[in-house]
């Protein structure tokens, strides 16, 4: 899989804490070094076969047709892209105007990942999104009227101005769009973001769980209602169109990240590259990419493993970790997992398969963390 980091938004969302520049001063000079690290880094992938082309950031809508296909083009120049490939582009609802999506139809991006997070306006406004409320609905009208069926769109649950009355009118507009998948996440304050500064100086009120927690079961029960799998924490999909991108990530495939502050996986180790647009650009043109690499220990990818699996609706397959890691891990597992499972938040499905329950979905992470295994 490839994932490619695109540094560049319009302004900064109030919430978030990705890498990104609002100038785009200097993004023909980035766009190359995008190329040339595909170049530079092909080997780091020993699978050839590429099922999945992501386009995430920062604003990945910001390029033109023209430049994203440059990059895919790259990409087939060293791999070979599957014949049912994926290739998912984030989009702001704004960038989604007629010529843009029509000129979309003509490259390979066949998947839109639309961050609506709200059909409120004044939630919008709050958020600092760089779109309003109409343009959220007409960005996916557009992108379905256009021929585009593999859709996905974002909401945010669990800030101030969300009522539960507004929380239900955002998946019921959802619903009616008949999407066939839906991802959303609860707000999370970042110490360095626009959001905890104004929490801190009392202009804003801190987020409250049971408020997430609420909204997070009403959002459940509504998408499983309307024939939705929940099959990962925060993703949703109909008929079985699971997003394959996101899915490889939590199967644990490996994957290379091209871009400033984009992650790579292969097993073994995990690397970052620098959350520097002119340090990364500089790197790369000197061919002397700049990124941190950190080698996964056995306890580190059995943790891993935890964690990406338990979020998702397969599990934990202890049979997996018994083949992949050893009986002794196996063993310590179902020693550590046995009191949740009394505690209902975990099931254990045809001898094998650990499961989080509809309440144990509502402290996933803190599961995981105790499972974990510390050297």
């Amino acid at each position: 899989m490839i994932y490619f980091h695109i540094p560049f938004c319009k302004h900064a969302c109030h919430y978030c804490d990705f890498h990104f520049s609002t100038s785009l001063k200097y993004k023909d000079a980035l766009l190359q070094a995008l190329e040339k690290e595909v170049t530079l880094r092909a080997h780091y992938l020993t699978d050839k076969i590429i099922p999945s082309i992501y386009f995430g950031g920062g604003t990945p809508s910001l390029l033109t047709a023209d430049e994203i296909e440059r990059l895919i083009n790259q990409v087939a120049t060293h791999f070979d892209i599957a014949n049912d490939v994926e290739i998912t582009l984030e989009a702001n609802p704004d960038d989604l105007d007629k010529a843009k999506v029509q000129a979309l139809r003509r490259t390979p991006i066949n998947r839109f990942s639309i961050g609506i997070q709200s059909f409120y306006e004044e939630d919008l406004r709050w958020m600092n999104r760089a779109h309003n409320a109409t343009e959220a609905e007409a960005s996916i009208k557009r992108v379905q009227d256009a021929g585009f069926e593999n859709i996905t769109a974002d909401l945010i649950y669990g800030y101030p101005l969300l009522t539960h009355t507004k929380w239900t009118n955002n998946i019921q507009k959802l619903l009616l769009f008949e999407i066939p998948h839906i991802s959303s996440y609860a707000m999370t304050v970042e110490q360095k973001t626009a959001l905890a500064h104004f929490i801190r100086q009392g202009k804003t009120p801190p987020m409250q769980e049971a408020q997430s927690a609420e909204q997070m079961s009403m959002l459940i029960d509504t998408l499983t209602k309307n024939g939705f799998e929940h099959y990962e924490i925060s993703n949703f999909a109909k008929n079985g169109q699971y997003a394959k991108h996101n899915t490889a990530y939590w199967q644990g495939r490996h994957y290379l990240g091209i871009g400033p502050s984009a992650h790579s996986f292969n097993g073994k180790s995990r690397s970052w590259n620098v959350a520097n647009n002119a340090r990364y650009t500089e790197g790369i043109n000197l061919e002397k990419p700049v990124y941190e690499t950190e080698n996964l220990s056995r306890e580190d990818q059995f943790n891993e493993y935890v964690m990406t699996s338990l979020r998702t609706m397969w599990g934990i397959d202890l049979e997996k970790v018994i083949h992949d890691f050893s009986n002794e891990m196996a063993q310590q597992l179902q020693t550590q997992i046995a009191p949740f499972i009394e505690q209902q938040h975990v099931e254990r499905v045809q001898g094998r398969f650990f499961k989080l329950t509809a309440k144990g979905k509502l402290m996933a992470d803190y599961i995981a963390s105790e499972l974990f295994i510390i050297p």
